[in-house]
């Protein structure tokens, strides 16, 4: 039987149920949850970084004062107030600067060096299978070297100068941004990839406007490393023979200070160091990452 048969089967004088009217009232959801607060100062400063990172730089500050209040004695460890005594009077008649540029100058050629010879590798890797297969060799040799152990060779091949820090923070540096670069690059999805190939794109130009921003955040991690590599080997590197020019960078001022025993001279010239690294992680490479993935949506 049809739906058709049901209907006109039904009797005709039914009449639908009348339902009685009510009205329900508002209820007050004030207590239930906070829609819009004025968040308090404590709440405020929670949610700032950089008010966080200077109070665990504080929380250190005071272990590192307490510390040095109970072993009393300054030939070992000596009180962070007499650091910063030392290190606001070397900074203030132009020690620790002139130190501190010293230092830079290699630093950066090397750094530099190291990054572009690494997006030249890695570029011609991306390009072929024979750039892979050298890239991954490469790597697998050198990255595990310390810089330090190329030291030697570079003293025999450059002589006692600035050529020799430069090679040896070159080394630092080209293995580990080559390695993050070429990982990143490898993580590339395969959509992108057939996206840039479709639209004609080859060589430099497939590098740069694919695959350089897909894998930039691993980019950007290699970049750290390098900068990381490259600090500490610079410093371990005045540490061994000092004088790179005119004169000696912070490694050489440290080494002159134990030579010395003047230990808080020691720490005044570990500060800088540990200063500029912060400096440059916290401002020079937050604002790249906040200019670049962070507002791309790849990272939080």
């Amino acid at each position: 039987m049809t739906l058709y048969h049901l209907a006109s089967a039904a009797p005709a004088n039914i009449v639908p149920r009348a339902r009685p009217d009510f009205e329900c009232e508002l209820a007050n959801a004030s207590g239930v949850g906070e829609v819009q607060r004025k968040l308090s100062l404590w709440e405020r400063l929670a949610n700032n970084d950089a008010v966080r990172r200077v109070l665990i730089l504080a929380v250190f500050v005071v272990i590192w004062e307490g510390y040095a209040r109970w072993t009393d004695n300054p030939l070992l460890f000596p009180r962070f107030t007499e650091t910063i005594t030392v290190f606001l009077h070397d900074l203030l008649n132009g020690t620790l600067v002139d130190r501190t540029l010293t230092s830079l100058q290699p630093l950066l050629i090397g750094y530099a060096g190291g990054i572009v010879l690494a997006g030249l590798l890695t570029t011609f890797a991306v390009s072929s299978r024979i750039g892979t297969d050298l890239l991954s060799i490469l790597t697998a040799m050198f990255n595990p070297l310390p810089a330090i152990a190329v030291l030697p060779l570079a003293l025999i091949w450059f002589g006692l100068g600035m050529s020799s820090l430069v090679f040896v923070i070159v080394h630092s540096v080209l293995w580990a941004v080559s390695l993050n670069t070429l990982t990143g690059f490898r993580s590339v999805p395969e959509t992108l990839r057939l996206s840039g190939k479709n639209c004609g794109l080859k060589g430099m130009r497939y590098v740069g406007h694919v695959l350089i921003p897909a894998a930039f955040p691993a980019i950007l991690a290699g970049l750290k490393i390098g900068w990381a590599f490259a600090w500490r080997t610079l410093i371990a590197a005045e540490l061994v023979f000092g004088v790179s020019s005119r004169s000696g960078g912070l490694g050489w001022y440290i080494f002159e200070a134990r030579s010395e025993l003047e230990t808080s001279r020691v720490f005044a010239g570990l500060l800088a160091v540990v200063l500029i690294g912060l400096f440059v992680e916290s401002v020079i490479f937050r604002a790249i990452e906040y200019r670049t993935v962070q507002r791309w949506g790849m990272q939080k």
